[in-house]
């Protein structure tokens, strides 16, 4: 009776902790849009993520907030922003990232979101005296206001700007220049006053008053930008005179080139080993390529037209590309020699502006315009995400994915370019002035430069990562009145012109010795340069700049979310994680199978420790002795089925 009872005991606590585990697990499923998931399994409200508080019992609500606690009554922004909680759900993007209408019901135009959790409405039945929401919120003071027309609140001006009185904003150095540049003349007013008393002028170093304006002044080694704004000189860049590598020494440079290049024994510029580099181009009659110095020329696919955008994965010649006129497809094509099938990768929500492929964790990445978004998929297609939305007319990507960058532009009402993390978070503006209408992006990877079309001054510029050291290299030439795709590649810049229907290139650091490469080409679109040395090998930054792992970076690439990961020893360095969904399914009909097969274990534990304490005595035969050796009488193994069978009949027949 001692070993049945420690049997017993045994067992009972393990049966115990899967059937806690089932209860945990039948717990109802989080909503995907307004729910946050536990980690225990629980869920809570997405208003309470990031709070300060402990929601989940085991603290997971508080653990990624970045240490950013806001008071009682506001909502955490994915952006590290607090908002009132009254801001939230009210059609305006308050956060500036979405995430204060992203947990929200999806309302249609005209309609009003009670809540999170609550109905839509439609604006009728706002501020009519009945409270329709069950919170009343649709009879706050801050609801009717949005019944009422209100008139649009002019964008802020940037502290190297001039308010005019009509609200546009203007150059400082415009000022009193003799010359009116406000619709209204305000610029010339006032004339008489000491500018540089008023925030210095807007100048971010010194300030120097004239008799009529003022002037900006930069310390020594640095150097006035945008009229207004002083930074440090970057003799490199200054000059342009390395492709590369540049050390600057008494006056003199020394460059060098990475690995993968040797440096030209004539030019000095830094040439890619291996075999010579692929221009690729989408066309109205189909996809061409030719080479960077155009000496080939090439149809690669002639049966799906589209200038659409292309991005390629140089490791396995492969291309992706959107055609125009095929809502949202995504195809892909081998380019090894090979006759190869196109194949449609996944169908976008929404037209796709522009591509960009993150070879190393094996990401595609595109923009809608029409949607304001940035989305992300795996290569295959299987799942998708919307990275980041509330965008105005989102028209290109880059992607760095060895230093865990994203780049995008829009051309909507306020141009400009933004980085962020490969997630979409620490978005950070590094174009915002002189900038009309960026069409197009592209990386020069050696440099760490973004290049950059904009259709509205007809020229490409660059700036660095930190959207410093900013440079015109190609302005209006007659080649460059509408581009819609844009590389670099070694000392020059390439670009798809519209209007004389050419592939063009040129000098990278000055737009000197214009080429055209191939003329007389239907309607040119996107562009991609397909060179091994392109797309290195390396470790790859894991989301986020400066976060490299030591064991590689795991991506779970979900329907509601992309996360990246350091793995561990013997962890594959990318992993692929399936729609939660599909996991519940696995995972579900196996406990349920365990706790049955536990359960029925338990049973029959019990009925012999009944027998053994309440039946009849019995003498130790061998027969009972083998009975006690197998423990449970419901086990039959191969041939002694019908021994032990038998013996239960002789037990019970005594």
């Amino acid at each position: 009776m001692g070993h049945l009872e420690s049997l017993f005991l045994l067992f009972a606590p393990l049966v115990c902790l899967h059937i806690r585990g089932a209860v945990g697990h039948s717990l109802p499923s989080c909503h995907q849009q307004l729910d946050f998931k536990c980690t225990d399994g629980s869920c809570i409200s997405k208003l309470n993520v990031c709070d300060g508080h402990a929601d989940c019992e085991d603290g997971s609500d508080e653990r990624h907030c970045s240490h950013v606690w806001c008071k009682e009554g506001e909502f955490a922004c994915h952006s590290r922003r607090c908002i009132s909680t009254r801001l939230l759900c009210d059609g305006v993007d308050d956060c500036s990232d979405g995430s204060d209408e992203a947990s929200c019901h999806n309302c249609t135009a005209g309609s009003f979101s009670c809540g999170p959790s609550d109905a839509c409405l439609p604006r009728s039945k706002l501020c009519d005296g009945r409270a329709d929401c069950r919170n009343g919120r649709d009879e706050t003071k801050e609801s009717c206001a949005l019944a009422r027309p209100r008139a649009q609140t002019p964008l802020p001006c940037a502290a190297s700007e001039f308010r005019c009185g009509d609200g546009h904003c203007i150059l400082q150095s415009w000022r009193c220049d003799h010359s009116p540049d406000c619709s209204d003349g305000s610029d010339e007013d006032n004339c008489d006053q000491n500018e540089c008393q008023v925030n210095n002028g807007g100048c971010s170093h010194h300030c120097e008053d004239l008799p009529m304006g003022f002037l900006c002044k930069c310390p020594d080694n640095m150097r006035l930008v945008e009229d207004s704004r002083c930074e440090e000189v970057d003799s490199c860049l200054e000059s342009d005179f390395c492709d590369q590598l540049c050390v600057h020494r008494n006056g003199s440079f020394a460059c060098g080139c990475l690995e993968g290049y040797d440096v030209d024994p004539t030019t000095g510029e830094c040439k890619a080993k291996g075999d010579e580099a692929q221009l690729v181009f989408t066309t109205d009659q189909g996809i061409q390529r030719t080479t960077i110095t155009g000496t080939e020329y090439k149809e690669v696919v002639a049966y799906l037209p589209g200038q659409g955008p292309v991005a390629a994965a140089s490791s396995n010649h492969t291309l992706y590309w959107a055609p125009r006129g095929r809502e949202g497809s995504i195809y892909r094509i081998s380019m090894d020699g090979k006759p190869a099938e196109v194949q449609l990768v996944l169908k976008a929500r929404g037209s796709v502006s522009s591509l960009a492929l993150n070879w190393i964790h094996r990401l595609l990445y595109w923009t809608n315009i029409e949607r304001g978004s940035i989305n992300v998929a795996l290569l295959d297609g299987s799942v998708q995400h919307q990275l980041i939305r509330g965008l105005d007319k989102p028209s290109a990507v880059a992607v760095d994915p060895l230093r865990g960058l994203l780049f995008w532009a829009q051309c909507g009402s306020s141009p400009k370019i933004e980085k962020a993390g490969l997630d979409g978070q620490d978005r950070i503006a590094l174009v915002t002035a002189s900038i009309h209408h960026p069409a197009a992006l592209s990386i020069d990877m050696p440099r760490q430069l973004l290049y950059w079309y904009d259709q509205g001054t007809r020229s490409i510029s660059r700036v660095n990562f930190e959207g410093r050291h900013r440079k015109t290299v190609v302005e209006s030439n007659g080649y460059l009145d509408r581009s819609f795709g844009l590389a670099v590649f070694e000392g020059f810049v390439y670009w798809s012109e519209e209007v004389t229907r050419s592939i063009c290139r040129s000098n990278k650091h000055n737009g000197r010795d214009l080429q055209v490469l191939q003329p007389d080409i239907t309607s040119p679109g996107g562009v991609v340069i397909i060179q091994p040395v392109l797309q290195p090998n390396g470790s790859s930054a894991c989301g986020r700049p400066g976060s490299v792992c030591q064991h590689g970076c795991i991506v779970d690439l979900l329907p509601e979310s992309l996360r990246f990961s350091c793995g561990f020893p013997q962890t594959p360095s990318v992993s692929n994680t399936a729609p939660m969904s599909a996991l519940s399914d696995l995972t579900i009909p196996g406990i349920l199978s365990i706790i049955m097969l536990l359960g029925v274990l338990l049973v029959g534990i019990s009925l012999w420790w009944w027998r053994e304490e309440f039946g009849p005595t019995r003498s130790l035969t061998p027969q009972s002795f083998s009975l006690h050796e197998s423990r449970d009488p419901l086990v039959i193994r191969g041939s002694n089925a019908y021994l032990v069978k038998e013996t239960l009949l002789k037990l019970d027949d005594e």
